[in-house]
């Protein structure tokens, strides 16, 4: 089972103390104790996400550990197999892809994806898994071509910045292809590259299905459960 959790915002970086979205993507693995693998590429490796992120799941049921490419493991392939979850956090999501393909990472990330393990992530960290989205990685607010491992297009922050709505309908309206916007506190949770389950760690977080239809943006609400 191929699983990807994409969050809008949300999770130990944005709401430490509500740890509902984080609790979700560690209950989705069948390890007894999983292996997560918080990776900071996005950020430059900055030091206090990284501290956040064990000081966050430290005290959880799983084994925390963190990818840098700046400071990479000896061998980078084997230690990408003995992860059971791979947390993406936010950032410059340009310098992200950039940097996983110099590296060949993201080549290590879709076997792993293949093989079960989980990929998760919020803003850079959800937007890098889908065929293209909305990035402010190099100036305004633009399209942005992604890894393809989903379908479509997304937006997160959909209600955290003002911008993100019209820009993502503008996008779309300028060839940008349908896919799905993310609120902050709401996570998209596809198996097998499909929309399994949209829940929220804000009880108004949202989710939207966005597309083009006779020259007009429709934006429809996804069923949101509030975890």
């Amino acid at each position: 089972m191929k699983q990807i959790i994409a969050m809008g915002g949300g999770g130990f970086s944005m709401e430490p103390e509500n740890k509902m979205l984080d609790h979700y993507i560690l209950a989705q693995s069948k390890a007894e104790n999983p292996h997560i693998c918080f990776v900071p590429t996005a950020s430059g490796d900055s030091d206090s996400y990284i501290e956040r992120f064990y000081k966050a799941f430290e005290t959880e049921n799983c084994v925390p550990e963190h990818l840098s490419l700046f400071s990479p493991p000896k061998n980078l392939e084997e230690f990408v197999k003995k992860q059971d979850i791979f947390y993406v956090g936010g950032g410059n999501t340009k310098n992200l892809l950039a940097l996983w393909r110099e590296w060949g990472l993201d080549q290590l990330l879709k076997k792993a994806y293949e093989e079960g393990k989980i990929l998760a992530g919020l803003s850079a960290g959800s937007l890098c898994w889908f065929e293209e989205g909305v990035t402010d990685s190099f100036g305004p607010l633009r399209g942005l071509s992604c890894l393809g491992f989903l379908k479509g297009s997304h937006c997160p922050h959909y209600d955290g910045e003002e911008e993100r709505r019209p820009a993502y309908h503008r996008l779309i309206k300028e060839g940008l292809k349908a896919g799905y916007a993310a609120d902050d506190g709401a996570a998209l949770h596809f198996i097998n590259g499909k929309l399994n389950k949209t829940v929220s760690s804000r009880e108004n977080a949202k989710a939207y299905y966005i597309q083009l239809k006779n020259g007009e943006v429709v934006e429809t609400v996804l069923e949101t459960h509030f975890l």
